[in-house]
């Protein structure tokens, strides 16, 4: 299957990395790595289209407090599934986030406007740097994409947009892809998920209307900004990227080289 002719209804903001040039002319193959919202909302219309995509592995970036109250995931065939929890307790955003998409009440909706909602995003994109969790969990997913028999390898968290986007950020990386190509990928989570966003501010304003919808806004799109704040961590405590996938991440030379040669054409 092409990387660019499928989507899936229950999942909008779902795609394909392949496509992606590296500074050294080569490009991210088709249908190797597919980042993805949770699939519990897969309608039975995008089953054919998961079927064809085959991944053979499957991350879970959730903690399992998230999974327990979400819709299992919709699967076809049997793929390893492989959970990888990037969670801190300590971050509202995570309760908030899930929160939202399920709509269930909003605990931490008074912490997080107090904080203020992008300076709260911002804090967790500087954590998923240096988190104990974040590391673990990004590393070792890194490792599982250098292995062939793990592709196709599809990656989720809740929303597939802020975990799911730094992995993604952190793999093309790692493979060489340029910096604006992959900001570009990032933010496109915005354009895909636009209707769904609209449709969850809505039904919460209906819910609550002493919402302010200032503070939900920022949990449910991506920003520059929060990007940035990862970048800056990750320049602050390491110095620069290929340092951090070494030494935070404990991604080798020789993981690097595989997931090149598995993942480029």
């Amino acid at each position: 299957m092409d990387g660019r002719d499928w989507e899936l209804v229950g999942a909008p903001n779902a795609r394909d990395l392949g496509g992606m040039s590296t500074a050294d002319g080569r490009r991210v193959r088709a249908g190797r790595l597919l980042r993805t919202p949770a699939l519990g909302r897969l309608t039975d219309e995008d089953l054919p289209v998961l079927g064809k995509l085959a991944p053979a592995c499957v991350v879970d970036l959730r903690d399992a407090s998230e999974m327990s109250v979400a819709p299992a995931d919709r699967l076809v065939g049997e793929p390893r599934v492989v959970h990888l929890p990037v969670h801190d307790p300590a971050h509202p955003v995570f309760t908030y986030v899930s929160a939202v998409l399920l709509g269930h009440d909003l605990e931490a909706y008074d912490e997080l406007a107090e904080e203020g909602t992008p300076a709260a995003m911002a804090a967790i994109y500087r954590w998923f740097v240096t988190g104990e969790s974040a590391r673990a969990g990004f590393g070792t997913a890194v490792r599982l994409a250098a292995e062939a028999r793990n592709l196709p390898l599809l990656f989720h968290c809740s929303a597939g947009k802020d975990r799911t986007g730094w992995l993604a950020v952190v793999l093309l990386t790692a493979l060489g892809v340029d910096d604006a190509e992959i900001r570009a990928d990032y933010l496109r989570n915005n354009e895909l998920s636009l209707s769904l966003r609209e449709v969850l501010l809505e039904a919460m304003a209906r819910r609550h209307p002493a919402l302010d919808p200032q503070t939900v806004r920022p949990v449910l799109e991506v920003r520059p900004e929060y990007l940035d704040a990862a970048y800056d961590e990750v320049r602050r405590v390491h110095g620069s990227f290929e340092a951090y996938l070494r030494d935070g991440l404990g991604v080798t030379d020789e993981v690097r080289a595989a997931l090149r040669d598995n993942l480029l054409e």
